[in-house]
């Protein structure tokens, strides 16, 4: 698993994650992306419509206080691009952690 924090990463860290998943992956394949968002609607509504092009299988659970929000989404992407592209767009959600 690669964890992120919620503020833009370097492109050197998008050009080895880029390359790790070139090599772990063959391409198209079923791509689990995992975040942790505030329990706020908008943003998760926000997050999942950042999706809605893969028709994503969407899984969520609150924490035990119900202040996170964990969301899995699994969906078959055409490429590493994809992937990052989908990261680097996710992590304009103030307070998401992508995992």
């Amino acid at each position: 698993t690669i964890c992120m924090s919620s503020s833009l990463q370097s492109e050197e860290f998008y050009t080895r994650f880029h390359q790790q998943l070139l090599e772990s992956t063959s391409w198209p394949s079923l791509y689990v992306f995992k975040f942790i968002v505030p329990s706020n609607e908008e943003k998760i509504n926000t997050l999942t419509r950042m999706f809605q092009t893969l028709s994503p299988q969407i899984a969520t659970k609150k924490s035990s206080n119900g202040k996170y929000t964990s969301i899995t989404l699994k969906a078959t992407v055409d490429s590493p691009d994809l992937v990052i592209k989908k990261y680097k767009q996710v992590s304009q959600i103030e307070g998401i952690i992508s995992l």
